[in-house]
């Protein structure tokens, strides 16, 4: 395989990725910490290393606006809950 064509499919699965978490609202950030270690600010984290590391100056803020479609707030205010206290506790253990 070319590198051309795997970056293609490693944006599509990118992609993908991101249209999915977007669907699946239900599932909240802290879950995806609690579980696999990383959520949706993750992903928009990296998307903004990969901005400025090829010389293109984003912020958090824009780079979250661009991965969850939204600014942050927005997106907060219609689909993020308060974490329980269970939540929390798990949160807690997974990352001292």
């Amino acid at each position: 395989m070319d590198a051309q064509t795997q970056l293609e499919l490693e944006a599509a699965a990118f992609r993908t990725l991101r249209d999915h978490l977007a669907k699946r609202t239900d599932v909240q950030n802290i879950d995806m910490m609690n579980l696999s270690g990383f959520c949706r600010n993750c992903l928009s984290r990296w998307y903004q290393e990969a901005a400025n590391d090829k010389g293109i100056d984003m912020s958090k803020d824009e780079a979250r606006e661009i991965f969850y479609g939204m600014p942050f707030s927005e997106w907060k205010d219609k689909q993020q809950t308060d974490a329980t206290d269970a939540q929390k506790a798990a949160f807690a253990k997974s990352h001292p």
